[in-house]
């Protein structure tokens, strides 16, 4: 890593940064049962700073024993010990790796730095070569300390000379260009032979230095091999065959974390050097054991205290904020680069709430990000590396942005808590320079390839436009009746059964005839989506989520369409897209949504569906303000999808498990009538076992804390994600909400406490009061409790469910009615009486808040009440179950 080091006057010393974190007591632990908690701990664990035994997972130990430790202070005579604790060796116990034909050591008794091994250096005017046995192959730092300290020997500031290893390239013709402070030059290499050499190459007519080296062991997970290419936007695989500098390491938001720090290390600079306005943003952090690291998370990737800070958008004093965080990096634009992104929500409040964008070079690398979608939770580690090859490079320095979504989807602001800059090496294994350890200049190999594959492909296109020729000479006469003009002129390979399974098989140029053969739909070209969502405009947006927008479309023949267009840069990608297709293609029932068709030209992943006016299900019951929808519309609501879900888990031979049950996944068309929604993480239920052993994934709040502690999914873990479902319509609340105090951050946990005392009926939404019947409120709220039981084998099946919510809309009718029959006597009593000009005082139940009346529905939304004895009601609700 390039970084100059700063030091005192006059005598050596190192900084000594105090963790400001560590002054942060820790609450107690809480004592409440690990199955019930676990869903709202990671959010309380976030705001609340708990480090109990029932938190979210905290960080392993972040440690890591490097197999090779070698360090060296080059030209010393006594032990150097750094305040982190490394001890580098003197020159003469080092000797045995060294192989030079002089021997000049040079020293300062001190100097403005931040080390003494920067106060001594070894001098070579000849080729010098230092060999060392590695113990373990794999990623390897190499660390070059330099400083061109002031001596009365020679002037450090006329070295030039060349390092390398055998095969690449580290420094080329090198010098400190009268710089006076002393740097690290910090390499990741992958090294794969036991004997690692580093050579010393002065050009001629001078010399070359160095005060010291570290060749240490790094993990293997250091540097994944694939990562996010920026333009176009797509998986860059192969990134473990580069070698890298990291140039730059920056705590955004934070102080100075030097090695003391950092348990591989490492130094990182605060961001206030190379922020572009440093007005347009302000730092933000929390105590470092808020920062929960998931189980699978690589601890060692960054330190908590990185993940605690972070700059957030200033207040810009305007209504709708809109502008950019800058960040300029200096970088050789010859070069490709890998950008680690680092980010924690540690500003929000909720879930859900924060979507921003990420640029690099102006262009888009990660868009509508919402952290806590990918995490499932606040306050929990992030990173993502992006490549940015060189030809995006241009003349100016390499730019990071951040900004608002600008969508209408939350909070307006956007965070950045840490970056990595990585140059990578080029095409002949260099990393300063064109030409590798070879003398081989970069790319000078690769013309004639060039040339011969330019050849090959215009041979090709030839061909293929000769056939097409053909082709079109027999084309058959009725071919501009044809559904597409592919259908006739591209070749379909009909016994292909898959679709979509690589970019080189015709899954861009797929034919209607092709789409309806498997019973996938239609298949819309991009220009058809384009048209019918007016190019996809921002004004059309009817929904966000975690595969990308939604936007309002219409077909050319008046249809009106959900048109949801994957982002390219989403964590969700060709997987959900491929299980969305799959399984809406074998699925139609009344209480589903109905896939229209799809279209996945050009890499492009969109869906189409039936419109849903009416929108989620959880937008009728709080955060948008529209009229509170009655409680017999509230169980028509579950009871839709409840019987959409039955036939989920029943309605096919094998079974459908949903995985991620929720309010906004029940939608409403324009007569209130509830599909169920977003089969990205559907799951084919497994043909003679009672479960499928697969990763958690789901929403907290839903999940299922079986499924979460056993990671076996079945569809009994839909019912317990439906049972929370079920409060939500009763209480109209968020089944997480950590702004309520701890008791209740947790819905399920909180109702089923009142529903214990048998007093639920003082949580439930205002709006229902005085409005739903008891009875079938106690029917409705058993059914929720039995799906929330603890264990899978206690809950009951979806059918079940469906009995009990039936017979609670049957109950609540009854009881709507007599209330009906009761009032319109009372009226009638009252006109007849001389004492009718003088109301009656409200009752006490009377001034609590009423819903809209279910009158005032449109007829199609309401049913017909009629006088069932409870015999009567059975038999019927048994005839009922009989004929679905």
């Amino acid at each position: 890593m390039e970084i100059e080091k700063n030091g005192n006057n006059h005598r050596p010393r190192i900084a000594n940064y105090l963790d400001y974190f560590s002054s942060i007591p820790s609450p107690q632990a809480s004592q409440r049962d690990m199955a019930t908690l676990f869903l709202a701990v990671p959010l309380l664990s976030a705001l609340l700073g708990s480090t109990g035994a029932a938190a979210a997972n905290p960080a392993p130990a972040n440690k890591f024993s490097p197999k090779d430790n070698i360090l060296i202070d080059c030209g010393a005579n006594t032990l150097a010990t750094l305040p982190d604790g490394r001890i580098f060796k003197t020159d003469p116990n080092s000797a045995g790796y060294l192989e030079a034909k002089d021997n000049i050591q040079i020293s300062v008794p001190n100097a403005d730095v931040p080390s003494p091994i920067y106060l001594t250096a070894r001098v070579f005017v000849a080729e010098a070569k230092y060999s060392f046995h590695l113990s373990t192959a794999g990623w390897h730092w190499v660390r070059l300390h330099l400083f061109p300290m002031n001596n009365t020997r020679l002037n450090l500031q006329n070295a030039m000379f060349t390092v390398t290893t055998s095969d690449v390239v580290l420094l080329h013709r090198f010098s400190v260009n009268n710089s006076t402070r002393a740097m690290v030059k910090e390499y990741l290499l992958n090294l794969t032979d036991p004997q690692f050499m580093l050579k010393f190459s002065p050009v001629k007519k001078s010399f070359a230095f160095i005060n010291a080296i570290e060749v240490v062991s790094a993990p293997d997970y250091i540097i994944s091999d694939s990562g996010t290419a920026l333009s176009p936007v797509a998986e860059f695989k192969g990134l473990s065959g580069y070698n890298y500098q990291f140039l730059y390491r920056i705590n955004v938001g934070g102080p100075i974390l030097t090695s003391q720090n950092d348990s591989l290390g490492r130094n990182w600079d605060s961001d206030g050097s190379y922020i572009k306005q440093k007005d347009s943003g302000k730092s933000v952090s929390v105590p470092s054991k808020v920062i929960k690291y998931p189980e699978d998370f690589p601890t060692l990737i960054a330190s908590a205290a990185v993940y605690a800070s972070a700059v957030e958008m200033a207040n810009s004093n305007v209504q709708q904020p809109n502008f950019n965080i800058t960040w300029d990096f200096d970088v050789d634009t010859n070069f490709g680069y890998v950008v680690r992104l680092h980010f924690c929500d540690i500003i929000s409040k909720t879930l859900n709430d924060l979507y921003f964008n990420v640029y690099i070079n102006g262009k888009m690398a990660i868009s509508g990000l919402d952290l806590s979608s990918l995490t499932n939770g606040l306050a929990v580690p992030y990173y993502k590396d992006m490549v940015v090859n060189s030809t995006l490079m241009s003349n100016g320095p390499l730019s990071i942005q951040i900004g608002p979504m600008n969508q209408d989807t939350g909070t307006v602001n956007a965070i950045l808590n840490g970056v990595e800059v990585m140059k990578m090496s080029n095409s002949v294994n260099s990393l300063d320079g064109e030409f590798g350890a070879n003398g081989q200049k970069a790319n000078s190999s690769n013309r004639k390839t060039v040339a011969a594959v330019g050849f090959a492909m215009m041979f090709g296109a030839f061909l293929g436009l000769g056939a097409m020729v053909i082709k079109w000479q027999k084309r058959p006469q009725d071919w501009q009746k044809r559904n597409s003009f592919s259908s006739w002129l591209l070749p379909l390979h009909a016994g292909d059964t898959s679709f979509m399974t690589s970019k080189n098989s015709m899954g861009s140029h797929k034919s209607n005839f092709y789409s309806s053969t498997f019973g996938l739909g239609r298949y819309f070209l991009f220009a058809e989506l384009q048209e019918a969502s007016k190019n996809f405009d921002p004004n059309s947006i009817i929904g966000v989520g975690g595969f990308g927008n939604v936007y309002l479309g219409e077909l050319d023949d008046g249809t009106k369409v959900a048109i949801k267009r994957g982002n390219p840069q989403s964590e969700q990608g060709i997987t959900e897209f491929q299980t969305e297709i799959q399984m809406l293609s074998k699925l139609r029932h009344r209480h589903l949504v109905s896939l229209i068709g799809y279209c996945d030209e050009n890499s492009e992943m969109i869906l189409v569906y039936e419109y849903m006016l009416n929108g989620p299900f959880r937008d009728h019951l709080y955060g948008k303000k529209l009229p509170a929808l009655s409680w017999k519309q509230r169980l028509e609501i579950c009871i839709g999808a409840a019987r959409g879900l039955h036939y989920l888990h029943t309605g096919t031979a094998q079974g459908i498990i949903h995985r991620d049950v929720k309010t906004t996944n029940i939608l409403l068309d324009d007569n209130f009538v509830a599909k169920v929604s977003d089969f990205g993480l559907s799951k084919d239920a497994p043909i003679g076992q009672g479960h499928v052993s697969t990763a958690v994934k789901g929403s907290f709040g839903y999940l299922d804390p079986e499924y979460f502690r056993r990671q076996q999914l079945t569809d009994k873990s839909d019912v317990y994600s439906f049972g929370v479902v079920l409060l939500e319509a009763l209480c109209a609340r968020p089944a997480l909400d950590p702004v309520l105090p701890r008791e209740q951050v947790n819905l399920a946990e909180w109702a089923m406490q009142w529903k214990r005392k048998g007093l639920l009926e003082k949580i439930i939404d205002p709006h229902l009061s005085g409005t739903i019947n008891p009875e079938s409120m106690k029917k409705f709220a058993e059914a929720a409790e039995k799906c929330l039981a603890d264990h899978g084998v206690d809950r009951p099946t979806m059918g079940d469910v469906l009995w009990n919510l039936e017979y609670a809309l049957q109950l609540q009718e009854a009881f709507s009615q007599g209330k009906a029959e009761d009032d319109s006597k009372s009226s009638a009593a009252i006109t007849g009486s001389p004492a009718a000009a003088t109301p009656p005082a409200p009752s006490r139940a009377d001034s609590r808040p009423v819903s809209q009346a279910e009158d005032s529905r449109s007829p199609a939304h309401v049913h017909a009440g009629e006088d069932h004895s409870g015999t009567d009601m059975f038999q019927q609700f048994a005839h009922q179950l009989n004929g679905r």
